[in-house]
């Protein structure tokens, strides 16, 4: 039987073959290097968090919150103090293990000069107790190599079997798009550089793929994926698209008082069986499924497949501003924002807001406040229209959504356009 002593210098070794292939790739593929994240130096961990290493991409396809890990952001290990890093992920976890979770790991850029010590990841996992663990649905470990699957044999009695379930290897980036929002994700560009390159000599060793087909139009009865206006003009003129008026409608009834509301997943399957049935125009009832976490995700769901955010692209700019603004003044800069919404989006927004508000009355028993419910749909309402949302990027968004539920009757006022319609 190999020792742990013996693996730990395999480890090493294949490490070191790693960084061979890394130096090819900067040989053959020149660009600039991962950029530094830029960041108030107030920050509580500002030494750490500068370098771009944890990064808050949204949600994946089920409305789970989206964490990455970057090896190639990491400094040599004499620049950064290793037990700060942990500190820091434990800080960036901590506001998000409550809910279910998605960790993405970029394997690629990871070197000798930069790596944690094994001893280092021992004790990061000790120190992950149940609440990190429990919540955590799928560790995605993108570009892996042999160093991470001896790596893994080494840990393996340290690991339930549970927890090992977890994890999924990502040969290439494509393969995220089929479990995740692939837009919201940020990739540093060293990685993405590494992706090229590997699915370059996969190009050259594999015969000619068949090109893909377009996409099909969208069904006359289409809801996910669709505009807000393609919607409206196929289900004669309805204000509220019926997902939003039929989640909203059953929540109110069943769900106001459920602990965690909006934080919880629920089974995959079961949310494209739903999705598709809404597709094809059938009838859903969730009175069925005896699960309101499936009426929350969907609703989730719905928001975040928009081709353009509830809210707009065009407020994204606005939203990011809203740090500068004096506290005092927020509530009516968000205002200002909110009125400056085309009719139709004000409309639904007012809808789905107030909605919201009423969740969060109810905050002794659902524990989910303003802004507990802000850090679950704020990406779900604002995101730019190229890019990925920086982890800098969500908290001006969070802010600016706690302020829109805890707020709603200041910021939304009495403004009501023919045909309001209110949850």
């Amino acid at each position: 039987m190999t020792s742990t002593w013996e693996l730990e210098q395999l480890a090493e070794i294949e490490l070191q073959k790693d960084e061979e292939d890394q130096r090819c790739v900067a040989d053959g593929l020149a660009g600039p290097p991962s950029s530094s994240v830029s960041l108030d130096t107030s920050h509580p961990y500002y030494d750490v968090a500068r370098h771009g290493i944890i990064q808050i991409s949204g949600d994946d396809n089920y409305g789970r919150k989206l964490i990455t890990f970057s090896s190639c952001c990491l400094p040599p290990s004499h620049q950064l103090n290793h037990r700060r890093l942990l500190e820091y992920l434990k800080f960036t976890l901590d506001q998000y293990v409550e809910m279910d979770y998605i960790l993405v790991y970029f394997h690629y850029g990871l070197r000798s000069s930069n790596k944690p010590s094994l001893k280092w990841l021992r004790e990061a996992y000790n120190e992950f107790d149940r609440k990190y663990k429990k919540n955590l649905k799928t560790l995605y470990v993108v570009h892996p190599t042999n160093f991470i699957r001896i790596t893994w044999n080494i840990f393996k009695p340290l690991i339930s079997h549970k927890f090992g379930k977890k994890l999924t290897y990502v040969n290439y980036l494509d393969e995220l798009r089929d479990h995740l929002n692939y837009e919201q994700l940020i990739v540093p560009p060293d990685v993405l550089r590494h992706d090229e390159k590997l699915r370059a000599a996969q190009k050259d060793a594999a015969p000619p793929t068949v090109k893909t087909p377009p996409p099909p139009p969208p069904l006359p009865t289409q809801q996910f994926g669709v505009s807000l206006q393609y919607i409206r003009e196929k289900n004669r003129e309805v204000i509220i698209p019926p997902v939003i008026q039929q989640t909203v409608s059953y929540l109110k009834h069943k769900g106001l008082r459920t602990e965690g509301i909006f934080r919880r997943s629920a089974r995959v399957q079961l949310i494209k069986d739903v999705q598709k049935l809404y597709n094809l125009g059938k009838p859903v009832d969730f009175e069925q499924y005896d699960d309101v976490h499936v009426a929350a995700v969907i609703l989730k769901t719905f928001l975040r497949e928009l081709p353009e955010p509830l809210l707009t692209f065009r407020v994204y700019t606005q939203v990011q501003d809203i740090l500068s603004v004096e506290s005092s003044l927020r509530v009516s800069r968000c205002r200002q924002i909110v009125e400056s919404l085309p009719e139709h989006n004000f409309i639904v927004a007012k809808f789905l807001l107030c909605f919201l508000h009423m969740v969060s009355q109810e905050s002794i028993v659902n524990k989910m406040g303003p802004s507990n419910l802000a850090c679950v749909f704020g990406v779900n309402l604002v995101w730019p229209r190229h890019g990925s949302l920086s982890l800098i990027a969500l908290t001006p968004i969070n802010m600016f959504t706690e302020i829109l539920i805890e707020h709603f009757h200041a910021v939304f006022g009495p403004r009501c356009p023919p045909g309001q319609v209110t949850p």
